[in-house]
């Protein structure tokens, strides 16, 4: 019997009599604590991404308080990116081989203490500021692939077959939640150079709370017994061998790199929104909104779509069609970032932006698994969230080689610098355009784990024997 008053095993409502030939019936169990640990975990990954994005929605005031140019303020959202590709393939190890508690503790202090160090930096002369404050950034950037890659190896070991797809999507959606946080908390906050302290503050409680939640809260990486089947004969995937596999893989290697380019134009546009938007007289709070709409209606998309693929089951179908509207969203949004004066269309077109675009990652993800099975989940997501951070660095540091400055902008918000970005975003919808066009064009995939789940649940296993009789001879 479980803590929380339910089996996940079948039961009858009239016992059968006893029969020493009948085979034994497995009960799994569930326990309470999951719910805990999945709570930390949403807090932990909301934290790490509003530190992540602290700088990026005030970036002017920032670079004036930092002492920096808007260049450097940059890095302190693109060393996530540098920090977190080697790291990445550590994060597979540890979380097959160290578990899954010390992965996440070890993620909540990184995070906490880069959030604290940042403060300290301002209490410092000016010639520590900005490296204090960096030294901050790249722990809570060492900390981002320890705590992004774990929902799925936490949903899998804690949760029962029919909770795992809301448990997954409640901690993946934590992420884009503290992106959310941070366009706001930024702007409404930091009204002048001189308030970057106290918005620092404020991103570092969250963190110091999650930190002590996960250090005293979670004991364990596994629970006492396995909720279900899976995560009792689960084994993790040899990553070399894995990787080989997905090397081998054309339509995997077509979606590694459309996906990372999905990512990275997500990525410039949290990034650099508010200076985009400066230029043609739209202040912070305005920024800050666009910014928003971008990621809750991409929240709102990808549950929309994700009730469609997993009625239809149209995973390639409906990924082609979402890019499509993606491109021709970021096309439109180029355009018209350029103009003065165009706040309604501004505020539709980051809504369909963010609608469209963000709704890509989960189906994208379920893709990667179809096309790479029965390669391990963590090896295949996890070299997509590479390809995405090193495109992300590629188009960042692109897009500011492109900007110009100007010498006659009056009606800019942006401070003492302004920049045009009118090449910058019209390369970055062409990027876009064309990895869609490649994704349309170049990728075809047989759905491998579903022809092995239909198989399974047909009976037919290789060799010609039932499952019935695999089952009979393992016992």
């Amino acid at each position: 019997m479980e803590d929380d008053g339910r089996v996940t095993a079948p039961s009858s409502e009239v016992p059968e009599p006893p029969n020493p030939e009948a085979k034994t019936v497995v009960r799994y169990k569930v326990y309470k604590r999951r719910w805990f640990a999945l709570l930390v975990l949403c807090l932990l990954n909301c934290s790490n991404a509003m530190v992540w994005l602290t700088f990026a929605p005030v970036a002017d005031q920032s670079s004036q308080y930092l002492h920096v140019g808007l260049q450097e303020v940059n890095w302190l959202s693109l060393v996530f990116m540098v920090v977190s590709i080697p790291v990445s393939f550590v994060t597979t190890w540890m979380l097959d081989t160290l578990g899954l508690r010390i992965t996440l503790i070890l993620g909540s202090w990184l995070n906490m203490l880069g959030a604290v160090l940042r403060f300290c930096g301002t209490l410092l002369g000016r010639s520590y500021l900005f490296p204090v404050v960096m030294l901050g950034q790249t722990l809570g950037a060492l900390a981002q692939p320890l705590i992004i890659f774990t929902p799925t190896k936490q949903v899998a070991l804690w949760f029962p077959d029919h909770q795992r797809a809301t448990a997954n999507t409640i901690a993946t959606m934590s992420n884009p939640l503290g992106i959310l946080l941070a366009n706001i908390i930024s702007p409404v906050i930091v009204k002048t150079s001189q308030q970057i302290p106290t918005l620092l503050i404020v991103s570092a409680i969250p963190a110091c709370v999650t930190c002590f939640l996960a250090t005293v809260g979670i004991r364990s990486s596994t629970p006492p017994t396995p909720p279900s089947a899976s995560a009792e004969l689960s084994t993790p995937e040899p990553f070399i061998q894995g990787l080989k596999q997905l090397l081998r893989n054309k339509a995997y290697l077509v979606l590694l790199l459309c996906m990372g380019s999905v990512i990275a134009t997500y990525t410039c546009v949290s990034t650099l929104l508010e200076q985009i938007l400066c230029v043609q007289g739209y202040d912070d709070g305005f920024a800050g909104i666009c910014g928003a709409l971008f990621i809750v209606f991409g929240i709102v998309g990808a549950g929309a779509l994700g009730l469609i693929v997993d009625k239809t089951k149209k995973f390639t179908e409906a990924t082609k069609i979402n890019m499509c509207l993606t491109a021709l969203a970021s096309i439109a949004f180029a355009v018209v970032s350029m103009l003065q004066r165009q706040k309604a269309a501004l505020i539709a077109l980051s809504s369909l932006f963010g609608f469209f675009g963000s709704s890509f990652y989960p189906v994208s993800m379920e893709l990667c698994v179809e096309c790479s099975y029965p390669v391990g989940e963590a090896t295949s997501t996890g070299l997509i969230f590479v390809s995405g951070q090193v495109q992300s660095v590629v188009y960042v540091m692109l897009l500011q080689a492109l900007t110009t400055r100007l010498t006659d902008a009056p009606q800019a918000t942006c401070g003492d610098v302004v920049l045009s970005w009118r090449v910058p975003v019209l390369v970055l919808a062409g990027l876009f355009t064309l990895s869609t066009c490649v994704f349309v064009i170049c990728f075809r995939t047989r759905y491998r784990r579903l022809e092995a789940e239909e198989r399974a649940v047909y009976g037919q296993q290789p060799g010609g024997r039932t499952s019935t009789e695999e089952e009979d001879k393992d016992k």
